[in-house]
């Protein structure tokens, strides 16, 4: 059997090169099938390099090899393939163990490498026979067409016709009945009430008998988060004393519009009292409605439950499908909920209102950023935000990275001193400024290893900032910019990244304690205090 009849062997030698590179580490440690699916996907991106350098060669007329040196270089291409893909298969665990070690996590024994060779052949015969069943159909089309117009416009036709058949078949029928499915399922998961969390008792509580919203309303998400929140006694525990934490949630299903949930949201909040607290946080939930239980628990004890808490439901799906899909749904209700708590709270006598930050989570902080005009708040800004585990899509987030002080990384910047905007991280960094921090101010929090922030398409072609040295001390220093398969790599690390707690996309207690403190500026804490914050809020994480 000849190999070359069956696969270029251009293409074969190119996506074994891809392919080798597609084992070094990205950010986030890789089990053996994620690490297959992304070889396959870069051995098929290689293969196509490959071909279209081959086609090229030919099409500029350049010399080719004699046929019996050519069938001596097609088996040494294969055989140097072949090494190549096991030398780096070798390779592999000690790779992925240099991402492990940054994140103190136990070393694997090591990545099969036959699992991840079977599953990455697979995943590239697919795509091969992908690609060929749409070169068989362009051919055919133009053929068709070519008897009734000129060839070359027959080809142009045929091309796009193809395109567009193949994007008909992929999007309105793999694609939406996808999504109809993932809606149908985490519908079902939305509406679903557990046991264990039946309506409060107390008539006065958000979902109780006097509630403006009810509990079957108030989503899957919404439940949980009223439900398992800390009480006054528990808060007491730490602190030595306490009032009970005010939070208020309004379901996607509680109102047909953004603007009637806002409304009923803002209601909800006036008849609990929670514009009679200290502090009052406006929270922008992720796609499926959860608001991060570390994040708000630890601003609840800091300020010894003097606090109230709302937020919004937009969506149930989880935050990738949500922005896909209801991307502008999300930021309709974060606007709609904004103008109305901050419309009733800026007309407030300023002595006696609470303090006022916006909260978000990764689509959360997206929306939240979106949420309002710095020129509709500039004569009266509330008091603060904090955005964590920012998409790399979010414009605020984008210019001030951008436009960071000279001499701050990417991972960590500095802007403009740290007069208004700051970055921390779980090794802190709110500190760092070189001016004083104003009263209005907007805290980062993000993780070097975090890949919802760092991704970028231009990974694509161009090396990324955040790559520069000095790296963030959870990034492998053995990460290497490569071509096409970094962009590939970072991409299966937004979805199927295994990062333990306080690291990539998921953040501890402990890394929300220290912005909420830097942010807010709770009194009576001292370090040792703040220790065994730290130590509680593991403790009830783990619930």
């Amino acid at each position: 059997m000849r190999i070359g009849q069956f696969f270029s062997i251009p293409g074969l030698l190119v996506g074994t090169l891809f392919l080798a590179v597609s084992l070094t580490p990205s950010l986030i440690p890789r089990s053996d099938i994620v690490q297959g699916v992304i070889s396959g996907f870069s051995f098929a991106c290689g293969y196509g390099v490959g071909v279209f350098l081959c086609w090229l060669w030919r099409y500029l007329e350049l010399p080719l090899p004699a046929e019996r040196s050519a069938r001596w270089w097609r088996w040494g291409a294969a055989a140097l393939s072949l090494l190549i893909a096991l030398g780096f298969l070798l390779q592999a665990s000690k790779w992925q163990d240099s991402v492990r070690a940054a994140m103190g996590m136990e070393l694997v024994s090591g990545v099969r490498p036959l699992t991840v060779a079977v599953i990455a052949a697979l995943v590239f015969l697919l795509l091969l026979g992908i690609a060929r069943l749409f070169r068989r159909l362009f051919y055919w089309l133009s053929r068709k067409l070519e008897h009734r117009i000129p060839r070359r416009i027959s080809l142009l036709l045929g091309l796009v016709a193809a395109i567009a058949l193949f994007w008909t078949i992929i999007d309105d029928v793999l694609l939406t009945s996808a999504l109809h499915f993932v809606d149908s399922a985490y519908q079902k998961l939305d509406a679903r009430i557990a046991p264990d969390m039946p309506p409060p008792k107390d008539p006065h509580k958000p979902g109780g008998a006097d509630s403006l919203v009810r509990w079957q309303d108030m989503g899957h998400q919404g439940r949980r988060y009223l439900a398992l929140g800390p009480t006054a006694a528990q808060i007491g525990a730490v602190t030595g004393s306490a009032k009970q934490p005010i939070r208020v949630y309004v379901g996607l299903n509680a109102a047909d519009t953004p603007q009637q949930r806002a409304q009923l949201a803002l209601d909800e909040l006036k008849r609990v009292g929670g514009f009679e607290r200290k502090v009052l946080v406006l929270i922008t939930p992720t796609g499926t409605g959860w608001v991060d239980p570390g994040g708000i628990n630890s601003v609840e004890y800091l300020h010894r439950g003097d606090i109230a808490s709302v937020a919004a439901q937009y969506s149930y799906l989880p935050s990738p499908i949500a922005l896909m899909t209801e991307n502008a749904y999300g930021l309709e209700t974060a606007q709609a909920l904004f103008q109305a708590i901050y419309g009733y709270w800026h007309r407030l006598p300023k002595t006696t209102r609470p303090k006022l930050y916006l909260f978000g989570l990764s689509l959360g902080a997206l929306n939240s950023d979106r949420s309002f005009d710095f020129y509709d708040i500039i004569n009266d800004p509330f008091d603060g935000a904090l955005w964590t585990g920012p998409p790399f899509r979010s414009d605020t987030w984008r210019d001030v990275t951008a436009h960071r002080d000279p001499g701050s990384p990417a991972w960590l910047p500095r802007f403009r001193g740290g007069g208004i905007v700051r970055f921390g991280n779980q090794f802190g960094g709110y500190d760092k400024g070189t001016v004083p921090w104003s009263h209005f101010r907007i805290a980062y929090l993000q993780h070097a290893s975090d890949p919802i922030v760092f991704f970028e398409p231009q990974a694509l072609y161009r090396k990324p900032a955040w790559m520069d040295p000095p790296r963030g001390p959870d990034v492998s220093n053995d990460l290497q910019w490569y071509p096409v398969v970094t962009m590939l790599q970072l991409a299966a690390d937004m979805h199927a990244g295994i990062a333990p707690m306080g690291y990539g996309h998921s953040y501890a207690p402990k890394d929300y304690v220290r912005a909420w403190r830097a942010l807010t500026q709770p009194g009576g804490w001292s370090d040792a205090d703040i220790q065994r914050l730290d130590a509680a809020l593991l403790k009830y994480n783990e619930r």
